[in-house]
């Protein structure tokens, strides 16, 4: 940790565009930050970015970043790929990490990061979190422990993105297995958000679809297809309740981000930012107010610059709890995989 007084020093590892529009802008709103450093997958597109951004140095690779002595603490923006041979060279080099979501291509890969992260409990580690349901969790989670819904008994989850398939689209990084790993679409982040209102999963059982199978790479390659466009998946909870996700990447004009719960006594529905609930009597759904002192929001880069100072822990995310996600996500490919019902073991 480091006094309140002392300037942190970033440097930023992929400078893409979630990095560019949240994470520099937050960041840089950080008393006594500064961003020193960047290196993107090329020199030329480096010190395009150092122009753009304001960045004064340009490191020529990721490894030479970690080995500056100058630099406190990095946010890696890259694609999955990257995330856990790069936490885990910070981490050896005394870096403190930030890392995009989601958190690793793998399960494996996650357990590794989260135990280098507590071999260096002196440096503060960090996943971007969900950000879907920031502002009314506190809400649901308040109203759960209250018992508005009664028991729990049915979460559903359903995710369209509003777009019709495009047989002709090249092949981005959610679609590249090599890039993404296990990642499908934004199955596991939403997961995520359930996991913070109800808990984990014990069991998953899952089908997927990959409609267009082939598609040409960046390079000009024709590559296959192995990330699904579309998938369902059953989950026994932990928490007795029973869990479906639908995840569609080919929804055509339907675009929706919702979490519905129903218990003995009431329902709950989360879609987007928007929340609503009845209970039994009611004859509908009604908004339900979020009380000032529980709204949230995205403070990601404001955690973990408090969380170096020593001010506040992390929260959202751990590293702890994107093993989380991870083993619900691995669980779901082999699923799909073998077509049976997979336990989700604990650690």
């Amino acid at each position: 940790m480091t006094s309140g007084k002392q300037v942190i020093r970033v440097g930023v590892i992929g400078a893409g565009a979630n990095t560019r529009a949240r994470h520099i802008p937050g960041l840089r709103a950080q008393p006594g930050v500064e961003i020193v450093s960047v290196v993107n997958r090329s020199q030329a597109s480096s010190e395009q970015a150092a122009r753009e951004l304001g960045i004064a140095r340009v490191a020529g690779s990721w490894r030479e970043m970690l080995a500056d002595s100058g630099i406190d603490a990095v946010m890696i923006g890259t694609w999955p790929y990257l995330h856990c041979p790069v936490t885990l060279a910070a981490l050896a080099a005394g870096k403190h990490v930030l890392t995009e979501a989601r958190l690793a291509m793998n399960l494996a890969e996650a357990r590794q990061m989260r135990d280098a992260a507590r071999m260096r409990p002196d440096l503060v580690t960090q996943v971007v979190p969900a950000p879907f349901t920031l502002g009314g969790d506190r809400t649901v989670q308040r109203l759960l422990r209250d018992g508005f819904l009664g028991r729990l008994l049915t979460i559903e989850v359903r995710v369209a993105d509003g777009q019709f398939l495009d047989p002709a689209a090249p092949l981005s990084w959610r679609q590249d297995a090599d890039l993404s790993g296990l990642n499908v679409m934004s199955l596991g982040i939403w997961y995520e958000c359930v996991m913070r209102w109800v808990g984990e999963a014990s069991a998953v059982m899952a089908k997927g679809r990959t409609f267009v199978t082939q598609r040409v790479d960046a390079a000009g390659v024709l590559r296959a297809v192995r990330v699904p466009e579309y998938v369902a998946v059953l989950a026994d909870m932990a928490c007795g309740a029973q869990a479906s996700f639908t995840v569609s990447a080919v929804s055509g004009l339907l675009k929706t981000g919702e979490i519905v719960l129903c218990g003995t006594e009431g329902t709950l529905r989360f879609a987007d930012g928007v929340l609503t609930g009845a209970r039994r009597g009611d004859e509908a759904l009604l908004p339900v107010p979020i009380p000032a002192d529980e709204v949230g929001g995205w403070r990601v880069e404001e955690e973990f610059i408090n969380a170096i100072r020593g001010l506040e822990p992390v929260t959202h995310t751990t590293f702890a709890a994107g093993v989380k996600y991870m083993a619900f996500t691995e669980a779901v490919a082999l699923s799909m995989a073998e077509g049976r019902n997979i336990p989700l073991l604990p650690g």
